[in-house]
């Protein structure tokens, strides 16, 4: 959960002036929910793939036919003819050279999966609220030990035009360590995607969030290596959450954050563009385990230690020689030896 309850907004033409302050919106105090996250994310980072599979007669392109039984050869198609190293080789198998591969891939595989949409919104609201928090942010790699304030406004970044001043706007607000970093990065690809139009591979930059889906940033932001940018209607945990880890660095435009109430709703309204849509509350309001445990309400009715007792290490009895002992592990103990006392006595 972000710390400040109010936010400041800056001016993205004037380094260092501030516009007002705002409330941070619900949202960057919803419950961060990683296992939700990472369960959106890996589903829904299957939808892009492209179907891939052998030729269909890879593999059976040969004249060939098993010799049965009786010749002391396994039964296998063997290739006909003769007069060449190939007759009589083995064919079609697997096992065989030139044969077909065991289970050949299909183009009808089920490579894409569905998503609830309520599991989606509580994957990105998580997301949102983790942009929040410095600590995240910086265990993802960001360096933004030089940026203002977490979660970065800035008002008017939206009506920047060109690639050289947005740059200038990112740099004198902090953020110009992390692209540095972004830009130190590149590497080339280990494997064939070398040869396949993605030659190289760097880290992720700032997301840059904006309202309006036609502004002017749309074509600022694009040459910058590792800079992505979404319009805040149409927020996706691919974005939020590269590789499904939270944390991303985020610089918000002053109109887009004023719409995230109207967006995700707070926890007295739902949403109204996310129609029926309300935050998670946290199971939790104390999330510190151990304060619960050290606090005085509990340790009032811990039962205290006996004596002989150590306090990590209790006294152990052994069940053979304890009645008690023996009782808690096995119930019917107790009868047992009743009934061996009665058919005593009609014995006798």
């Amino acid at each position: 959960m972000a710390t400040t309850p109010v936010i400041t907004v800056y001016d993205a033409q004037i380094s260092g002036e501030v516009k007002e302050s705002i409330a941070l919106p619900a949202v960057f105090t919803a419950p961060i929910r990683l296992d939700i996250v990472r369960f959106v994310h890996d589903n829904l980072n299957k939808n892009h793939r492209q179907p891939y599979a052998v030729s269909l007669w890879a593999g059976h392109q040969h004249s060939a036919e098993s010799w049965g039984t009786g010749r002391a050869v396994s039964r296998i198609p063997r290739v006909s003819g003769s007069g060449t190293g190939r007759a009589a080789q083995g064919a079609f198998g697997n096992m065989c050279r030139s044969g077909r591969m065991f289970a050949p891939t299909k183009i009808w595989r089920r490579w894409h999966r569905r998503v609830n949409i309520k599991q989606k919104r509580h994957a990105v609201a998580s997301a949102i609220a983790a942009t929040g928090i410095p600590s995240l942010v910086m265990a993802r790699g960001h360096q933004i030990e030089n940026v203002n304030e977490v979660p970065l406004v800035l008002d008017g970044i939206e009506k920047i035009e060109r690639t050289k001043e947005l740059l200038d706007v990112l740099q004198k607000y902090g953020a110009g360590d992390d692209l540095e970093r972004v830009e130190k990065s590149v590497h080339l690809r280990a494997g064939k995607g070398k040869y396949r139009n993605r030659r190289y591979t760097l880290k992720k930059g700032p997301l840059i969030i904006y309202e309006d889906k036609n502004c002017a940033l749309r074509r600022a932001y694009r040459n910058i290596p590792g800079v992505d940018a979404v319009s805040v209607h149409e927020l996706n945990i691919l974005k939020l959450a590269p590789g499904g880890t939270l944390g991303r660095f985020v610089v918000w435009s002053a109109a887009a954050f004023k719409l995230l109430d109207n967006i995700f709703g707070t926890y007295s309204k739902p949403g109204v563009e996310k129609k029926g849509y309300t935050l998670q509350r946290p199971t939790m309001t104390q999330a510190d385990v151990s304060a619960i445990a050290k606090s005085d309400s509990v340790q009032a009715v811990l039962r205290p230690i006996k004596l002989g007792e150590d306090e990590h290490h209790p006294k152990k009895q052994n069940p053979y020689r304890s009645k008690r002992a023996m009782e808690k592990l096995n119930p019917f103990f107790k009868l047992k030896k009743r009934f061996e006392i009665l058919k005593n006595r009609r014995g006798h």
